[in-house]
């Protein structure tokens, strides 16, 4: 069925309509959105948070992501975003190691931090993730991917991992929610 004109009437759901032209105000679009990588394994010292380098882009909708310098998130428009990051490392030193993660907000702890953590033993592979909803002015606000590690019995550091052989291992991204 054509619509060619709506007047009082209403629509009944049950039947097929064929709409031509541009229908607004239906929807909206989940931008400003990242996702980034680490391009290489990256040292995480004992019993340091460490905000994770990750270099490398596999998309920023509107650069928003610094991934040289500052390696976080600064969205242009205000809103809440679904922020997510994954850690992924081999411990091999022959002892039990915690690993911790947290996406912090303006690199405050009290704000937007979730924390994911694991105690793994000697040769294991260990994936970690956090996620948060965060509400970001579109302005000064920015969220960043932090990991911690700790060796029980005997300190070093472990490395997160890089990408190898086309997998992304280490990850962080985000994007805004439709309201």
């Amino acid at each position: 069925m054509a619509i060619t004109k709506i007047q009082s009437e209403s629509l009944n759901l049950a039947d097929t309509y064929d709409f031509t032209g541009t229908v607004t105000g239906a929807g909206g679009v989940n931008t400003p959105s990242f996702q980034a990588t680490l391009s290489s394994d990256q040292s995480i010292s004992e019993n340091t948070w460490t905000k994770l380098q990750l270099d490398s882009e596999l998309f920023d909708s509107d650069n928003c992501y610094d991934n040289s310098t500052n390696y976080r998130f600064t969205p242009t428009t205000s809103g809440k975003y679904f922020c997510y990051g994954t850690h992924y490392s081999l411990q091999s030193s022959g002892y039990d190691v915690l690993i911790q993660c947290r996406i912090l907000k303006n690199g405050d702890t009290t704000q937007g931090t979730i924390e994911s953590g694991n105690r793994v033993t000697t040769n294991d592979i260990l994936t970690i993730q956090a996620h948060s909803i965060v509400t970001l002015n579109g302005s000064s606000d920015y969220v960043e991917f932090w990991v911690y590690q700790n060796v029980y019995g005997g300190g070093s550091s472990a490395n997160a991992r890089g990408n190898s052989s086309g997998r992304q291992f280490c990850n962080f991204g985000a994007y805004k929610i439709i309201e």
